[in-house]
């Protein structure tokens, strides 16, 4: 009698957590080892600069099943463990405590890893990351006290920090060398979430970096880049993230900022499927790779791979979507467009409720909506085909958006 097959997945996340439900939930009767660097089983992260900074949401509450599920399923749980090394010639996988694990077929779920600021003062108490739930608790005792917050990075998670931490009353300062967001919704929207938080009582800085960290025992200040000094008790960095692919160093696996694999989430090494933030995947309507740091394709990307890993794989083409919540306002993302050449507004941006339609070549490639939840809807729909639409029907507000279709552009 055979043994059963083991199926490995790295990464106790989101991506790992949904994959390994949907391996038992679909009927695989093998070994399943969820393997993940923190000490904690798998939660959703979205809360984290949001609702758990708040106070509005405690741990218990972000994790994605019970304590017991995992052993009434049998998934082995390696928590606390990071791999140290993968080697896919030989299927094995190497654990931080020595441990050598093979495997049958292994998903790579490893997500992204924090980029570190290498400047003076870095060390220094007071600095703060946010990735981790114990990142998450450490912040919030901090925020609690109200102290003077320096956000370094206007990016999701420094636009969310800094809002949070205004709602909390503290004083906020926020940095960066582009605007707030452009990078995602470009130079107009990202403008326009700047006056957002300016609008709030956030001191802004852009076109500046951070220089160093200044204090004796603990954070005191940082100097900017244009030299000057910003008071801070405490500062949250938040500059960026890496897919975590260090443990494949010097395997045969293909890479391109981060793992490349096909619509069934397939690398290129034998056995090995990736998904989340840490896969580069071919999306067959786009016709392009994406790479995508978002939870709703973590958790999709997931049930995805553990299909394939049981050779009942469908190509994986979602309308890629995000979201964020800053104060009372919802923004809301589908569609992917890399480039526009127009830009389409429906609403008054004045009012904090409109939609942006990105168009290039008259089709139309995303939208944003903001506090627009029957907009996106609609636009959901619209861009499972990106069809050309007529400029003048998206912007005027009496046109039902549910009747517009390719046929009627």
């Amino acid at each position: 009698m055979s043994a059963p097959r083991t199926f490995a997945i790295v990464g106790a996340n989101l991506a790992g957590g949904r994959a390994a439900e949907t391996l038992r939930a679909r009927g695989f009767d093998g070994r399943i080892v969820l393997i993940g660097a923190e000490p904690e089983r798998p939660y959703e992260r979205p809360p984290l600069s949001k609702e758990r900074l708040r106070g509005k949401k405690h741990d218990e509450e972000l994790f994605l099943r019970p304590q017991a599920y995992y052993a009434d399923q049998a998934i082995e749980l390696r928590l606390g463990m990071p791999v140290e090394r993968m080697n896919v010639r030989e299927h094995t996988l190497t654990l931080a405590d020595g441990e050598t694990l093979r495997y049958d077929r292994a998903l790579v779920a490893s997500g992204s890893a924090l980029r570190r600021l290498r400047v003076p003062g870095g060390e220094l108490p007071g600095v703060h990351y946010l990735r981790t739930m114990r990142e998450a608790a450490s912040l919030a005792k901090a925020l609690a006290k109200r102290p003077r917050v320096l956000v370094v990075g206007a990016g999701f998670i420094g636009c969310e920090v800094a809002a949070s931490a205004r709602i909390l009353g503290c004083n906020v300062t926020m940095i960066d060398i582009a605007t707030p967001l452009a990078r995602a919704l470009g130079e107009q929207m990202g403008a326009w979430v700047a006056g957002v938080h300016r609008a709030h009582g956030v001191t802004l800085h852009i076109g500046v970096g951070l220089q160093e960290f200044c204090g004796a025992a603990k954070l005191e200040a940082a100097r900017l880049t244009d030299g000057r000094e910003v008071a801070c008790d405490i500062a949250v960095v938040g500059v960026g993230v890496a897919p975590a692919t260090d443990f494949l160093d010097g395997n045969a696996v293909m890479m391109e900022n981060g793992i490349v694999v096909d619509e069934y989430c397939r690398t290129s090494a034998p056995d090995v499927y990736a998904a989340g933030d840490v896969a580069n995947w071919f999306h067959p309507t786009w016709g392009e790779r994406l790479r995508v740091e978002h939870f709703d394709h973590a958790q999709n990307h997931g049930v995805a791979a553990a299909k394939s890993m049981l050779d009942a794989g469908e190509a994986y083409a979602p309308v890629p979507f995000f979201w964020s919540d800053q104060y009372d306002l919802t923004l809301q993302y589908v569609g992917h467009a890399a480039h526009w050449d127009e830009l389409v507004v429906r609403g008054s941006l004045e009012s904090g409720s409109f939609s942006a339609f990105y168009l290039d070549g008259g089709r139309l490639y995303a939208c944003l909506a903001v506090n627009r939840f029957r907009d996106l809807s609609a636009a959901r729909r619209l861009l499972q085909e990106r069809p050309a639409v007529d400029r003048t029907l998206l912007a005027d507000e009496s046109t039902d958006l549910k009747t517009l279709d390719a046929s009627k552009a």
